[in-house]
């Protein structure tokens, strides 16, 4: 239709390449290049496919890990995938590791990060928090950063936080 344009930030390379622009950079530099595992959620997958570029560019055994919601649960703002529906930006050669998320975790995670650190946000980021804390107990040394991709307003009205 004349006049409309569709982003598709499902398929549109701008999606991973900002995250080729911004994130990755901003994460090299503030961990002074010392960043050994990255963690992310995976929605559209744009964050995942951009950092990983970046970061495996400077360092390619930065370790990539994506997270994913287990079969039964439901995560707003991650996904699991049927290999069908894969966004088209996503490739899967650039993720080294996925964890699957339960959303019990990614609640009490959520939750966690409010009341013990004051970072309010949603169940996207509480499970990757969750995946970063995995990573810390299967690791000898590393820095491990991870992505706080969503905000705890949007759920306010639910019970996320009681």
């Amino acid at each position: 239709k004349e006049g409309l344009f569709i982003l598709n930030q499902f398929s549109n390379p701008d999606n991973y390449e900002a995250h080729i622009k911004t994130t990755g950079p901003e994460i090299w530099k503030d961990t002074n290049g010392g960043i050994t595992h990255f963690v992310s959620a995976m929605g559209t997958t744009g964050t995942i496919m951009g950092a990983s570029i970046y970061l495996k560019s400077k360092n390619p055994s930065v370790q990539i890990v994506g997270c994913q919601p287990t079969e039964e649960s439901a995560i707003p703002g991650i996904r699991r995938w049927p290999k069908e529906y894969l966004p088209k930006i996503y490739d899967p050669t650039r993720v080294d590791k996925v964890i699957d998320i339960d959303q019990a975790d990614a609640v009490r995670r959520t939750r966690e990060l409010a009341q013990q650190e004051g970072i309010f946000v949603g169940m996207s980021t509480g499970g990757a928090f969750h995946a970063a804390l995995q990573l810390v107990n299967e690791i000898e040394e590393g820095v491990i950063v991870f992505i706080a991709c969503d905000r705890g307003d949007r759920y306010l009205s639910s019970n996320l936080f009681g």
